[in-house]
This record gives structure tokens, C-alpha cells and sequence, in this order.
């Protein structure tokens, strides 16, 4: 089995820890790419590290990422799509799913620890990163 990533605006990690993954359920924040709808009847799945972090700086969500391990996927059950990049044309539940802190600035850059960092609630992301911006006066709000 591959090891496989997905990139999602860190709003979706309730629903993420709650449902998996599943397109049908877009709709609290936009693609990475900036698409408001799914571009495929699947999840987009990265296939090593690099592409992961190809879509963490891409990021046009307007706000924090998170990075999700998948596994349990074989790499011939990936379509590749037109732009090169591949989907799995079904929902993902939780249980294949783990947060990978490591391909994020915040842990990469070693403010926080991995066990950290993976515990945070969305508000307490968002406050955390708010903070790391200088943004104090949206972090004390």
C-alpha cells in the first residue's frame, strides 16, 4: 500500500474526525485549489510528501491547513485526473485517516510538538496560528 496524503483547510477537521473524507460533503470551506465544488466525484489524494506540500503552499482556502495520512489505499485503485494528479472515486472513512503535523509549517518549523499539534481543536488552531501571524488582537477575541 502507498503512503498517501490529503490536503484539507484545517475548517474541515471536525467533519474529517467525524466522516472521513467524502465530497459529497464539501461545502464549509473551498478546495485547496480554491474550487467551492468538487472537481471529481472522488477525493484528491496526494502520492508522496512533495506533492502534499505542493497543495500546503498552494493553499487557497483563505486560512490553516491540515495534513491527513490515508491508508488502505492501493495505488492502482487512484484515477489519474487531467491535471496529473490523482482521486479515489470513494469516500474515505475516519478510521483510515490520521493527521500528519509534520508536513505543516508550524510543526515543521518546531513550535509546537507533533502530539500538540494534533490534538488542537479548529478554535484552538485558528487562535495558534492567529498568534504566530501577530495577529494579537484577533487571537484575544
Amino acid at each position: 500500500m502507498a503512503r498517501l496524503y490529503h490536503v484539507s483547510s484545517a475548517v474541515n477537521r471536525e467533519s474529517i474526525l467525524a466522516y472521513g473524507l467524502d465530497w459529497t460533503r464539501m461545502g464549509a470551506a473551498p478546495g485547496i485549489a480554491g474550487s467551492t465544488s468538487p472537481e471529481e466525484s472522488g477525493v484528491f489524494l496526494c502520492r508522496d510528501e512533495g506533492e502534499a506540500l505542493f497543495f500546503v503552499d498552494m493553499n487557497n482556502t483563505g486560512g490553516p491547513v491540515d495534513v491527513w495520512q490515508v491508508t488502505g489505499i492501493a495505488d492502482q485503485e487512484l484515477i489519474t485526473w487531467e491535471s496529473g494528479f490523482c482521486y479515489y472515486p470513494a469516500s474515505i472513512p475516519p478510521g483510515q485517516l490520521s493527521l500528519a503535523p509534520e508536513l505543516v509549517p508550524t510543526w515543521r518549523a518546531g513550535l509546537v510538538s507533533r502530539e500538540e499539534f494534533a490534538a488542537l481543536s479548529r478554535d484552538e488552531l485558528d487562535t495558534f496560528l492567529q498568534a504566530l501571524r501577530g495577529d494579537k488582537d484577533a487571537a484575544a477575541g
